[in-house]
């Protein structure tokens, strides 16, 4: 029996820009927060380093010069109408935060410390400059502790371990969303004027990625399938400092304290590629370099990772410390408890004594659900789609372009979580309730049966394994035109076995046995539209590049790719359906493109 809930708006996700929206609507409107996961541990809480915004307490800065640094970081692909509200309502939405609660760092005069971070720059890209507003290394988890405990206390309905499974949208409205209920399998309706979409990233299409478990894309797939478009989605970004093997992420935090890459000649080789921001340059530069210093023979012990190097006798040696500094083991302890931590229980290394071997992890998709800049999902390059909204990773509004710089995802979830949330409250200050279709959840309750009654012989583990293992080899950090087309031809295989999958639990109680293979659909499309628009665009920018085609080429792809699913059914994971393509020009404003030099 399926249960059915009404309310003036649902949020689905409960990370920071869920939270956020839901905090801002819920002021006029009856809102709930549908998530997968309990709030506070939603993948928020793992982003570790710090929040940017230009307040200037440790040394000049300007909203300007950090919408300079977004656009820059982005490779021009960024819009740069959406990176202004980026970096002026950046400094509201921190001071904000404060305001609620947020237990920032401290400078000696009680204003919020900052730290320097990859790509953010004083004076239009003259020196690194102190942006990054912190709260020693657990920054995102004092955002989604802070939101939460204000959601609670304005009241806000949350349906938690609920598993989002499809998006209702009729005649280019919004009308509500289907759930499972992971607990029991029964299915919900929720009806709505509005609906936001902020349920993080897919990352785990990747083998080697920072990204939690349950970071599938489900709710973007749901969108894809729909028949609404999903823009950048060729665009994927490696974070330079996964922990070697594991992927678990280890901040740029640690580098804006002062620590360094080195190889296995013992050179801190990103003088040689970024003579300015050096260990500090943009994130898909520094993955690439790491990529060339082992290609190059230069990884430790020949192997196909480098070292980043914590210790204080190095930093102060080389004199990176945040201003030349002298650093302390005192201080890298306060400054990075958790980041030291994880190296020590998961590699079992001390990295006050010893260096710490790191490689690229599949980290953030700067694609997603098309946005404009009130976080309104867009149909089409301009068409609204009445009474939807999306913001964070899930989003595309689009402020990182080819390239997210380090904080900027938490700036993205705060300022247009907010800024969609204010839109909502408005809407549905004046929305009527659009009717629900019959039987919105009758795509849902089939393909669960198929999942639940399939005969075949084929095991979603080892299908993921081997989605997880084709993308990280083919559409990696380097990327040519053979190797993209095996990845496509491989996930469209992949797609025709898990259409013959198998669970042995076929029960309702906590199967995480079916949700897992719906789960694994969801990864294949989402897969399988990320290749095809990487094998798309013939050139290189930012986190896109491609060995067969090296230069930047604006005269041709100066453009956001819009990707859109046209088949005649609902399915998730099925073979076949054509993938049609868009352009979308880039919002220029006040930067024109330019080469990146760092």
């Amino acid at each position: 029996m399926t249960q059915h809930h009404q309310f003036d708006a649902i949020i689905v996700g409960g990370g920071g820009a869920g939270l956020m929206a839901a905090l801002h609507t819920s002021k006029v409107a009856n809102v709930a927060v549908v998530s997968k996961l309990y709030p506070t541990r939603s993948h928020t809480g793992a982003a570790q380093g710090g929040i940017a915004a230009a307040l200037g307490n440790m040394e000049p800065d300007s909203w300007e010069w950090h919408m300079y640094d977004t656009v820059k970081g982005g490779d021009y692909l960024v819009d740069q109408d959406a990176a202004e509200f980026l970096a002026r309502d950046a400094i509201d939405a921190v001071l904000e935060l404060e305001h609620m609660g947020l237990p920032f760092d401290r400078t000696p005069d009680g204003k919020i410390e900052q730290r320097r971070f990859g790509g953010h720059t004083a004076n239009f890209g003259e020196k690194a400059v102190m942006r990054a507003c912190k709260a020693a290394d657990r920054t995102g988890h004092m955002i989604l502790q802070t939101l939460y405990q204000q959601c609670i206390k304005q009241k806000v309905n949350f349906f938690n371990e609920f598993f989002v499974t499809d998006l209702i949208v009729q005649d280019n409205i919004c009308r509500g969303m289907v759930a499972i209920e992971m607990a029991t399998s029964e299915l919900h309706v929720f009806h709505a004027k509005a609906v936001m979409i902020a349920s993080g990233g897919f990352g785990k299409m990747f083998q080697v990625t920072s990204n939690a478990h349950t970071l599938t894309g489900d709710p973007v797939a749901a969108v894809y399938r729909r028949g609404l478009p999903l823009e950048d989605m060729e665009f994927f970004q490696f974070h330079p400092t996964g922990i070697y093997k594991m992927g678990i992420l280890l901040s740029e935090a640690a580098r804006g304290e002062g620590a360094v890459f080195l190889n296995n000649d013992g050179e801190r080789f990103m003088e040689r590629y970024a003579p300015t921001l050096k260990d500090l340059a943009p994130r898909d530069m520094a993955s690439r370099f790491i990529y060339q210093e082992i290609r190059a023979g230069r990884g430790i012990g020949g192997k196909d990772y480098v070292h980043m190097d914590f210790r204080p006798e190095t930093i102060n040696r080389l004199k990176s410390g945040p201003g030349g500094t002298e650093v302390t083991r005192e201080h890298m302890e306060k400054s990075l408890p958790d980041i030291i931590e994880f190296v020590r229980v998961y590699m079992g290394l001390d990295p006050m004594t010893q260096p710490v071997p790191i490689q690229p992890t599949a980290h953030y998709a700067m694609g997603g659900i098309p946005t404009d800049v009130d976080a309104r999902a867009l149909a089409d390059k301009s068409t609204v789609v009445a009474g939807l909204y999306a913001a964070g990773e899930c989003a595309c509004v689009s402020v990182h372009g080819a390239n997210r710089l380090g904080t900027n995802s938490l700036v993205d979830i705060v300022v247009f979580g907010r800024r969609g949330g204010k839109h909502m409250a408005e809407f549905c200050k004046q929305a009527a309730l659009a009717p629900l279709p019959a039987d919105p959840e009758k795509d849902t309750a089939a393909e669960f049966d198929r999942i639940r009654n399939s005969k075949g012989t084929e095991r979603a583990a080892v299908i993921r394994s081997d989605l997880q293992k084709l993308m990280m080899n083919n559409v990696g950090v380097y990327r040519n035109a053979a190797d993209m087309q095996k990845a496509i031809d491989g996930v469209r295989e992949l797609k025709a076995r898990y259409a013959h999958v198998k669970i042995d639990d076929t029960g309702k109680l906590w199967n995480t046995d079916a949700l897992e293979n719906f789960e694994l659909g969801c990864l294949l499309d989402l897969a399988e539209v990320t290749a095809v628009a990487a094998l798309r665009r013939t050139e290189s920018r930012g986190a896109h590049a491609r060995e067969d085609y090296q230069a930047r080429d604006d005269a041709h792809w100066l453009n956001h790719s819009m990707a859109s699913l046209a088949r005649g059914s609902w399915g998730v994971g099925v073979t076949g359906g054509e993938i049609r393509f868009d352009n979308k020009p880039v919002t220029i404003t006040k930067f024109q493109p330019k080469e990146r030099k760092y």
